[in-house]
């Protein structure tokens, strides 16, 4: 979730001038859903006002679409939607190429992509006040592509070595 109000983040700053961010104080927000490639460390991400199972569904979909060969493991939360009957009989139908995988509760550090988002809050949001949504989506997008440009970074960044 990125939200119009941005955490400050740990910084520098003179002694008696901390930094100031100025906010929108309305506390709406954008939620994120992405995928991390383990393999290639590509990143695929998408935008949301809100995030169901319907939402949820269509990503799937999107995913395969995006991997038209092979079988798919998606760690995942244990978030109701990620259980939600709407999906279970597409997983049923897929159950050949797709598979979700779930996480312990209170776990988020097992999952690579949450690494992903706190590395983008750190180097896009955190500290920085956008005049517009539209520029906060910018940023988030071109953040994406500039990772994308060289991902075997974000292999070495978030992906665990054997």
């Amino acid at each position: 979730m990125i939200r119009d109000y941005q955490a400050i983040q740990k910084t520098w700053f003179m002694k008696g001038q901390q930094r100031k961010i100025t906010t929108y104080g309305k506390n709406a927000g954008v939620k994120l859903i992405g995928i991390l490639d383990y393999e290639s460390g590509h990143v695929y991400c998408e935008e949301h006002e809100k995030y169901d199972a319907v939402v949820f569904l269509k990503f799937l979909k999107t995913v395969l679409a995006q991997y038209p060969k092979g079988k798919i493991v998606i760690i995942l939360d244990n978030a109701k939607i990620h259980h939600a009957k709407l999906i279970q009989p597409f997983l049923e139908e897929m159950k050949n190429r797709l598979e979700l995988m779930f996480l312990p509760p209170y776990s988020p550090d097992l999952n690579l992509i949450e690494g992903l988002w706190g590395w983008l809050k750190s180097s896009v949001v955190n500290n920085v006040f956008f005049k517009s949504w539209a520029s906060i989506r910018v940023a988030i997008q071109n953040f994406i592509r500039t990772i994308n440009k060289v991902p075997t970074q974000t292999i070495d960044r978030l992906c665990v070595k054997m």
